[in-house]
This record gives C-alpha cells, structure tokens and sequence, in this order.
C-alpha cells in the first residue's frame, strides 16, 4: 500500500483504505441517523457526496426504505454491518478492509452479508483485505490467502492451491480441521 507491493501485487498509489469494523454498530455515533453517519466522513472532507449514489448503494443492502433514518441502535447488526460498507463506498476507495465481517452474524444476515460484498465489489471495482477466522467463507471468495500464525504470515497462495496442498504444517492442520468440521463445503 501507499507505493509498496501487497503479495507481489502491482503497488497502489494514493490509497486510502477504508475499514469496516467486526461490530460496525460501535463505529456509528448513537446520536447520529444512519444517513448522517454515512455522510458525516465526506463532509468533514468538504465534498458532497453524490446522493444518487448513496440511494443506490442503500438498494444494494435489500434493507427497509427507512433505515438510514434510523439511529444505530434501532439497526440489526447485519444491517448495520451493511450500513457500514455503504459508509465507506460512498468515496469508492480501491481497498476496504473488512475486519471479521461475518462473526457476529447468524447465518442468514452472514449469506446476505458475503453476497452483499461479494456484488459490490463487482460492481464498484475495490479490492478487500478480509481478516477472518472462517476458512470457508476465505477459501470461497478470495483469489488469495494469508495464513497467520501468531501474527505472522506462515504462507500466501492462491485459496485453492491452500486447498489442495497446503504448504506449511500448520496450513495443512488448519485445513484438515475445516474440513472435519465441515466448513469447506462452499469453498470447492
């Protein structure tokens, strides 16, 4: 990032990533609509952001017409996870970075939430960092993988070269234990 290389990738210039957090409610101000804290970042820029581009990005969510005049704490956590990618699209950043965007979801707001990312990114053309625990839900959607141990990398590939072979022991370990517990069901 800011001109050096990520995985061997081509450098991006002038990034500014944006986050969307592992409880998006606590990143929204409780006194705030949804609609003020998602144009609260662009203004305090000086720019106006485009409100044909907000109200599409809000249909993107297939969330009740009202909920960006809702206040954070009258948002489910899925919607508020989904409010807080609508947030950073606004500027159309090239990278988000998603911190644990599935955990605190139950399985149906996390279905909607990996489609919702999934559709945005084709369309909006950005590049996510995803930081997650469920090697599923990593294997099935990303071209690459990072493995940590101990907040270090241990290997990067391709997701489905990590299936077949991982390359270090502990790649292999946690592999083997996603496909015990039968979360590499979707990610084939």
């Amino acid at each position: 990032m800011s001109g050096q290389s990520v995985l061997g990738r081509a450098p991006v210039r002038d990034c500014r990533p944006a986050l969307v957090l592992q409880e998006s409610r606590a990143a929204f101000n409780p006194a705030l609509t949804l609609r003020r804290s998602v144009i609260e970042p662009a203004t305090a820029r000086n720019w106006a952001p485009p409100l044909d581009r907000i109200d599409r990005l809000c249909r993107g969510l297939e969330a009740p017409p009202d909920l960006l005049d809702r206040r954070p704490t009258e948002a489910s956590i899925g919607q508020a996870q989904g409010v807080g990618i609508l947030r950073d699209l606004i500027a159309a950043p090239p990278l988000i970075l998603f911190d644990e965007p599935l955990s605190a979801l139950d399985a149906v707001a996390q279905e909607h939430t990996a489609k919702l990312i999934a559709d945005l990114q084709a369309k909006d053309g950005f590049a996510a960092l995803i930081v997650t625990h469920d090697l599923g839900y990593a294997c099935a959607h990303a071209e690459d993988i990072a493995v940590l141990r101990a907040g270090r990398i241990e290997e990067v590939g391709p997701s489905q070269e990590f299936l077949a072979t991982p390359r270090t022991e502990y790649g292999r370990t946690l592999r083997d234990a996603a496909i015990a517990l039968g979360a590499l069901e979707h990610a084939v």
